[in-house]
């Protein structure tokens, strides 16, 4: 008799906003911890490399160091070495910092 009562009670079921609420805040916790810093920072690194100008000091993502000569619109002339006068053609996307020359930063400000 009392298999006959078990089986005609309903499920334990949860309400659909029950099972919402946890997949939104996971989401939330996302966008918020990696996905918004990820998109500020491409942001910024596209801004710093749509800035590049001659005589600002580059290092590239293969760690080259050197002096833009020239810019191009998806091109840098690069010179790596004065005394030998060794001059890179490189990607814009290659570049990962920027420092700009101290004569120059006085005349910016």
């Amino acid at each position: 008799m009392n298999f006959l009562f078990l089986m005609q009670a309903k499920a334990p079921g949860g309400n659909f906003m029950t099972l919402l609420v946890p997949f939104a805040l996971m989401f939330a916790i996302m966008y918020f911890l990696i996905l918004r810093p990820q998109r500020k920072k491409e942001k910024d690194r596209l801004d710093m490399i749509a800035n590049v100008r001659k005589n600002d000091r580059i290092v590239t993502s293969g760690g080259i160091h050197g002096v833009v000569i020239s810019v191009k619109e998806k091109e840098l002339l690069v010179r790596v070495d004065n005394d030998k006068d060794v001059k890179l053609k490189i990607d814009k996307s290659a570049v990962t910092s920027i420092t700009i020359p101290k004569g120059d930063q006085e005349e910016n400000e």
